[in-house]
């Protein structure tokens, strides 16, 4: 029964995937389908903005599709495509943005995140570190009068108990 209910939820998952695209887009080339398909995956729907124009069933991502279909047809390489949609839509449109003057800080933001963060980390256990090295030396670096005084405290100790 386990079995029937896996295979069942993995087809409706693959179906709902398969939906996106629909039979009107196919182009009857199969080489520049599967190059279509390969460029959806890559560009980013405007409107679900975490899913690819491939996956989304959105009217724009429809759209999308059938303008990167119209330009391979008219003949444009994978590079001229996307260089049309990014000049037509920006950097956004694509799901792994270049690495360029425009987006080095997104590229670089987790590094230096993780960076400071260890940074801060190694800090901390420093500071914790020195605060109590700090604390049992003070302790044992008495001036003559405190030590005078606790001997004095010491000696009369045992006197009291007795």
């Amino acid at each position: 029964m386990k079995r029937v209910l896996l295979a069942w939820t993995m087809m409706l998952t693959l179906a709902t995937a398969a939906y996106a695209v629909q039979p009107d887009e196919i182009m009857s080339d199969a080489a520049k389908e599967a190059r279509a398909r390969d460029l959806s995956r890559e560009l980013r729907c405007m409107v679900c903005q975490n899913q690819s124009i491939d996956d989304s069933e959105a009217p724009l991502a429809r759209d999308l599709r059938l303008l990167v279909r119209e330009r391979i047809a008219a003949g444009d390489s994978d590079a001229q495509v996307i260089d049309f949609l990014v000049a037509r839509y920006g950097e956004f449109v694509l799901l792994k943005p270049r690495l360029n003057s425009h987006t080095w800080l997104l590229w670089s933001l987790t590094p230096l995140a993780l960076l400071a963060g260890g940074i801060a980390l190694w800090i901390h256990g420093r500071r914790r570190g020195q605060s109590s090295a700090e604390r049992d030396t003070a302790l044992l670096n008495l001036t003559p009068e405190e030590e005078t005084r606790i001997n004095q405290l010491i000696a009369a100790e045992p006197a009291s108990e007795k």
